[in-house]
């Protein structure tokens, strides 16, 4: 079927994110043309916000309105532990539990030889020099539990320990409230390595 132009142009925006394919971005498209024009109007101009008004901390990496991020800046957080994620999403996802009171670092994605990315097009470089003069005493690695996550992990863990800081990784298994019969030999493997005494 043949769209109008305007609508097969947002049709197509709506196609570059992920998991949206023709049906729903179609139905998306129509979707956006029944919206007062109001609304259309503030979600175009939060759209151009996201790009025009976020950066990344030049410290931690985090996604930010401010540089410094307002986590590096709280001087009342764990100045000796950084919590080292993927993605700003981690970020989120950790402060939402309210428990770490530390620091964080964010990588922006993890090694993948096979997709060619090395230790310099991720923010490696920037931890390793943050690390040499901050009074950091142990580096939290929580990187997915993903073979390129676990390659992250293992690469950063190599490269941070001679330097006498404690290197510890968040622990994996089995989640709460789940069942040992229908868990993975992985997840059932991760779980017993990563029992701790009672």
């Amino acid at each position: 079927m043949h769209y109008p132009e305007p609508i097969a142009q947002l049709m197509e925006s709506y196609m570059k994110l992920p998991g949206i394919g023709e049906k729903t971005a179609a139905r998306l498209a129509f979707y956006t043309v029944n919206m007062q024009e109001e609304d259309v109007t503030r979600f175009a101009k939060s759209l151009i916000s996201v790009k025009r008004d976020l950066q990344n901390c030049s410290i931690c990496g985090n996604m930010t309105q401010n540089d410094p991020c307002d986590i590096c800046e709280d001087k009342n957080r764990d100045q000796s532990v950084i919590l080292v994620v993927e993605h700003t999403k981690d970020v989120i996802s950790m402060e939402k539990m309210q428990d770490f009171k530390g620091l964080y670092h964010v990588l922006h994605g993890v090694l993948s030889p096979i997709e060619g990315t090395g230790p310099e097009d991720i923010n490696i470089p920037v931890l390793i020099k943050r690390l040499q003069k901050d009074e950091v005493k142990e580096v939290i690695l929580a990187t997915n539990a993903t073979v390129e996550g676990e390659a992250t992990a293992m690469y950063l863990s190599r490269l941070i320990k001679p330097s006498g800081i404690k290197v510890t990784r968040l622990a994996h298994g089995l989640s709460i409230g789940s069942d040992i019969e229908y868990a993975d030999e992985v997840t059932l493997l991760k779980a017993v390595e990563g029992r701790r005494e009672m």
